[in-house]
């Protein structure tokens, strides 16, 4: 006669046939996981383009055209006439006299003492060999200081990235929590049943509970730091970026590798526009320094009335006029055209310098992004290894939990080493995104 089965028998029948069942359905993979689509995402290079679109600083580049404009008009202001009204009067206190007699005794009136005069004197160059090279240097200054604000602006990449792979992480971390929290669920779920069928002390359900209290404590600690993370990439990109927007994981491997293999030639980052503007802006104003000791032609004219006119012996008021041709060179200034070229060909040599401690900067960044590249490729593989390892651990404590051959303290130990395992893997999927990211930054790369 066969005997009914007790409650322990079928607690242990019910969690022996969930765990055949979990051992049935395989886990995800790695690369499942990878290849799973993202919601409705935002990504990376569309919010550097939106932080520098948003940025003030971008304004500059329109108002320093519009200050070359200004100069521009007036440098062609230049070519035109100036007139010049002036008016003087003055009392002298001695005037001019001859000092003889003409002939039969007549005398010579002297001037008055009192002179008036009043006149427009019109001015018209006629060749200015510093016009064209003053031209040059405000084309030069232009294109460098829009140079520099570009090349400050770029910084603001950097700062995006920061903000957006900090997010990024807190929402991978979040999701592998996720999982392990519906798994102790479960569990609990299953603790409690044995509880219930007095096959398991209270402390086995209490255990697991602890357990997901501390999980749900460690979601809204991700939550929170993913929010803040969140508020400055909308702050950085001037626009409303909600908790519930997701973060795209940038795929740059095929870009890494391009720039990678040109990286000796790659010159990208505005930086290197900057220096060059700056080594032709010395250039022109070399040129400019170089055009003032050549010789200023320009042709004049006056008319005017008043005491005496051009007869300085005469004492009414009178009109008048004059016209003439002005040369105006200055060949000999003491060697001081001389030494302002050399300051500037020294500014130069500064630049220089500037560009190689730059350049310097950069290679040492790059080495540390690269290394840390290669070493996180290497590490995912072997992440991926130590979570298929330590599901199978899991599944087999799965089974033994179900039968009651151990604990839930020691099933939560397990389940622990399994999500520890996948919080590291998403933890180095992001770093690797992250420094891909800051390694073509730094080489001047957009990243689409």
């Amino acid at each position: 006669m066969t005997r009914p089965p007790t409650p322990r028998r079928v607690a242990r029948a019910v969690a022996l046939a969930a765990a055949a069942l979990s051992l049935a359905l395989p886990a995800p993979s790695a690369a499942q996981e990878a290849a799973a689509p993202a919601r409705d995402t935002l990504r990376l290079g569309e919010l550097h383009a939106a932080a520098v679109r948003r940025d003030p600083r971008g304004r500059q580049l329109g108002l320093l055209a519009a200050q070359d404009e200004l100069r521009r008009r007036n440098l062609d202001a230049e070519r035109l006439p100036s007139l010049a009204v002036n008016g003087q009067g003055q009392y002298q206190s001695d005037v001019v006299t001859l000092p003889f007699q003409l002939p039969g005794g007549a005398t010579v009136p002297a001037p008055p003492h009192d002179v008036y005069d009043a006149h427009v004197a019109a001015r018209q160059p006629l060749y200015d060999p510093t016009r064209g090279p003053r031209r040059e240097v405000d084309r030069a200054r232009l294109a460098e200081s829009q140079a520099r604000v570009r090349a400050s602006l770029f910084a603001l990449r950097q700062s995006v990235n920061d903000a957006y792979f900090t997010a990024l992480l807190m929402e991978a971390q979040r999701a592998e929590v996720e999982t392990g929290i519906a798994d102790l669920e479960a569990q609990l779920a299953t603790a409690r049943q044995r509880e219930r069928q007095g096959a398991a002390l209270p402390s086995e359900a209490a255990t697991l509970q602890v357990e997901l209290l501390r999980r749900r404590q460690s979601v809204a600690d991700l939550d929170a730091s993913r929010a803040a993370a969140l508020a400055v990439l909308g702050q950085l990109a001037g626009r409303d970026v909600a908790v519930t927007d997701a973060l795209a994981l940038p795929d740059l491997r095929a870009e890494v590798a391009a720039a990678r293999g040109a990286l000796g030639e790659l010159r990208s980052r505005p930086e290197y526009e900057q220096f060059a503007r700056s080594r032709e802006l010395l250039g022109r104003q070399q040129a400019a320094v170089a055009a003032r000791d050549r010789p200023r032609v320009s042709a004049f004219g006056r008319g005017g009335y008043g005491r005496p006119g051009l007869n300085p012996l005469a004492a009414d008021f009178d009109a008048y006029w004059l016209a003439g041709v002005q040369v105006e060179w200055a060949p000999w200034k003491w060697g001081a055209s001389e030494r302002e070229r050399e300051e500037l060909a020294l500014q130069a040599r500064i630049v220089a310098t500037e560009e190689a401690a730059f350049t310097e900067s950069v290679r040492r960044s790059v080495a540390a992004d690269l290394a840390a590249i290669d070493r996180l490729a290497g590490t995912l593989a072997a992440d991926d290894e130590i979570i298929a390892l330590r599901e199978a651990v899991l599944r087999e404590t799965r089974l033994r939990f179900g039968e009651g051959v151990i604990t839930s303290a020691e099933y939560v130990d397990r389940e622990t080493d399994l999500l520890a395992a996948r919080l590291a893997r998403a933890s180095h999927r992001v770093e690797l995104a992250r420094a891909g990211a800051r390694f073509l930054t730094l080489v001047g790369v957009e990243v689409r």
